[in-house]
Formats: structure tokens, sequence, C-alpha cells
């Protein structure tokens, strides 16, 4: 990849994508669920298509190295559990943890009617959202740098011999 080229699934309005399980969970006493399950549709879709991209993308960096078909599959894996962790699995708990505390202490601590503490809810789980993300981002990075990344080293280094 050149300096000069975006990356469509990092540098673009596309990456908002994966946070939408994120304003789906924010929006789960307001909405029917099937909705904050369309939501992880979308945010699940966005990890593949990323994952996809950064195996074309070592295919093409590496299209005459022996162990390409190796280098290729690491792209893959590690976009995809990279992704899978650190936008849709930890950040879906974390917020869904989050509106459903935030209703039951709303409800315990104050007279508000339920709409209200519905919207608060929601908001509170949007707001959270910018919040979590570099956390979860560098957890995941050192989850991924700790486990699987010992297996096959980090992605566009061959990897590891054993």
């Amino acid at each position: 990849m050149g300096a000069e080229e975006r990356d469509l699934y990092r540098d673009t309005w596309v990456r908002y994508l994966g946070y939408a399980n994120e304003v789906g969970e924010s929006f789960r006493a307001l909405v029917p669920v099937r909705v904050v399950w369309a939501s992880y549709g979308v945010a699940t879709a966005y990890v593949t298509a990323d994952a996809i991209d950064k195996g074309r993308r070592a295919a093409a960096v590496h299209a005459q190295e022996p162990g390409r078909a190796s280098r290729v599959g690491v792209a893959v894996a590690d976009t995809f559990v990279w992704q899978g962790l650190a936008s849709v699995a930890v950040p879906g708990i974390t917020i869904n943890r989050l509106c459903a505390a935030s209703l039951a202490l709303l409800g315990a601590l104050t007279r508000w009617p339920l709409p209200w503490r519905r919207w608060a809810t929601t908001a509170l789980g949007l707001a959270a959202i910018p919040l979590i993300v570099t956390p979860i981002d560098r957890t995941v990075d050192f989850l991924m740098d700790s486990s699987l990344r010992k297996l096959y080293g980090p992605p566009g280094e061959p990897p590891a011999s054993r």
C-alpha cells in the first residue's frame, strides 16, 4: 500500500460502520431487539469486509514471495479477530452493560417516568462510545500481542517458523 493510498476501512467514513452495534446497544431500551441485532449485522459485515481487504492487500504486496498464503492468512485472521473483539464484542458488551446498569439505577434512584429513563440511558450509551474506543483498542492490542500474535507474529511480517 502506497503512502498516499487511503484505507477505505480505516481512513474514511466507512470506519464508523464498525460502531453500528454500539449505537444499537445504546438504543436497546427504545427499539425492538431486531434493530439491535441488525446493528450487529452491519458491524460484522464491516469487520468481514476489512479482513478480506487486508487479505487482498497482503496478497498484492507479497505476490511473488514464498509463504504468500501464510501471510494472507495471517492478515485476514489478525484483522478479523482484532476487529471482532475491538469493534464488535468488547464494545457491544460494554455499552450493553453500561446501559442496563444505568436504566436499573435510574429506576431505583429517580422517579422519572420510564420513557425519560430510557432516553437518558440511550444518551449515556451514545456519549460513552467515544470514551471507550481508545481503551478497548489498546486492550485488544495488548491481548493479541500477548496471545495470538505470539503464534504468528505481527501482521505484515512473516509467520514465525516452528
